[in-house]
Parts: C-alpha cells; sequence; structure tokens
C-alpha cells in the first residue's frame, strides 16, 4: 500500500486510534477501583473528622469508620411506629447528594450515619450539599444523642476563594457550631450564618459570617437549612424522647 495515499493514512489513524483508546480504557479499569476507594476514603476521612475523630493515614481511616460509625440510616423510610428500618451497610454512603438535592424535598433520601463514640454516646451525622459562589460546597453535619444540638461540622467546597470563602473548611469556623441547637420551643430552626452584629430571621441559633465571604457564607446558612429541615420530624422524635427519659429518670430519683 502506498504510504503517500489517503487511504494508507485514514487505515493507520484509525488503527492508531483505536489502540490509544484500548490502551486508555484499560488503564481507567485498572486506576479506577483505586480512585473510587480514595473518594470514599475522603468521604469517611469528612464523616470521622464532624465527629473530632483524627486519622493518620488511609489505613487508620478505614478502620476508625468501620469502629465509630455503626449503622447506616434512612430517616425517610420507617416503619409503622415511625421508627427508621433497619439498612444495610452502605445506604447512606451510598446517597449522591449532588443528584439528591435536585429532587423535591419530599422526594428525596434523607441518609444519616449513627456514630458510637469511646465514651459510650450516641450521634448522628447528617450529610449537607449547597452551592458556594464559584462551586458546590459541602459537608456533614454531627448531632448529640438529642437529635438536636451540634457535636460537630466538616464543610468541603470545590473552587471557592483562597483565604475567604475556602476558609469554610477552617476549624475555627467550623468549632462555631458546636453547641448549637436545631429545635427550639418545639420548632426546627437551623442554625444561620449572619454577618457579624446582625441577627437571624428565624429566631434560632447563629454564627457569624466569614469576613468577605459573604456568598459563601451564606451559601453554608442555605445549605444547612434546605439538608437539615426534611429530617425535622427524625430529629424532633428522637428530641422527644430524650426528653421523656430524662423526665423519667427526674420523677425515679425523687
Amino acid at each position: 500500500m502506498n504510504k503517500n495515499s489517503n487511504i494508507y493514512q485514514i487505515v493507520y489513524s484509525s488503527i492508531l486510534v483505536v489502540l490509544v483508546g484500548a490502551v486508555l480504557a484499560v488503564i481507567y479499569m485498572t486506576l479506577k477501583p483505586m480512585q473510587d476507594e480514595n473518594i470514599a476514603n475522603d468521604k469517611r476521612k469528612q464523616i470521622l473528622s464532624a465527629l473530632h475523630v483524627t486519622c493518620d493515614n488511609d489505613a487508620d481511616v478505614k478502620e476508625k469508620y468501620e469502629k465509630y460509625i455503626v449503622a447506616d440510616i434512612l430517616a425517610d423510610e420507617t416503619d409503622e411506629a415511625g421508627h427508621p428500618k433497619a439498612q444495610e451497610r452502605g445506604a447512606a454512603f451510598d446517597v449522591d447528594m449532588a443528584a439528591n438535592m435536585k429532587l423535591e424535598a419530599d422526594k428525596r433520601k434523607l441518609p444519616m450515619f449513627e456514630a458510637k463514640m469511646d465514651d459510650g454516646t450516641t450521634k448522628y451525622v447528617i450529610p449537607v450539599y449547597g452551592a458556594g459562589l464559584w462551586g458546590p460546597i459541602w459537608g456533614y453535619v454531627a448531632l448529640n444523642d438529642d437529635g438536636n444540638t451540634v457535636y460537630g461540622t466538616n464543610f468541603s467546597h470545590q473552587s471557592e476563594t483562597p483565604g475567604l470563602g475556602a476558609r469554610i473548611t477552617e476549624q475555627e469556623f467550623q468549632d462555631k457550631f458546636n453547641g448549637k441547637q436545631l429545635i427550639k420551643e418545639g420548632a426546627f430552626k437551623s442554625v444561620e450564618v449572619v454577618k457579624k452584629g446582625q441577627k437571624p430571621s428565624n429566631g434560632g441559633d447563629y454564627v457569624d459570617a466569614i469576613t468577605g465571604a459573604t456568598i459563601t457564607s451564606r451559601g453554608v446558612s442555605d445549605m444547612l437549612a434546605k439538608c437539615l429541615e426534611p429530617y425535622k420530624k427524625f430529629l424532633g422524635g428522637i428530641s422527644e424522647e430524650k426528653t421523656t427519659e430524662s423526665t423519667n429518670k427526674d420523677v425515679k430519683e425523687e
């Protein structure tokens, strides 16, 4: 075949494209399990961070996740008594929050993670997802066993401005949420992020916004409200049970 002919050039190019494509496909398939595991491990690390659990390496992350996270919960799937049904391991972990948040609130999955800490206390971790200034923001909110008081948070972002909106990842900002409550006088009121000196519109708990990052701070506030409100029935039930237990205990002690 004439190497200078158009037919030769087309055949040669086609074969080259097929070979390169095949090599890239093999590389992708070979590396994908490793990439998926890295993504999963990063997610585990963020969940543990909301629980104030630190990890030394990837192996440590997986080991501690298995130790502290004792159950996956879907708060939208309950039995006749209103209690969450038992879920398989990974049921909450595998929920795609980006896709989930595009659905109407009453059609979303409500994933949660139940954690058992070293002191025997129970915590509930809820994933949150929203929009910042330049792209998506997301995170995890850990609640005490009263289903009301914030125990810890972890926030991440895709492309917020360094030194400004990106500061939502800093521990100093995240620690401001510790001890804040979601239920006030029997009503659900998400924790708002407001400019310093201002008060929240809902009369609930609040934290000061990041200076110079108004839009990202507002994004965190909106993210918490939109993601946590659908859980209010579930969290309210936990809060009522905890209050009843406390009242009964006080009566017995008297």
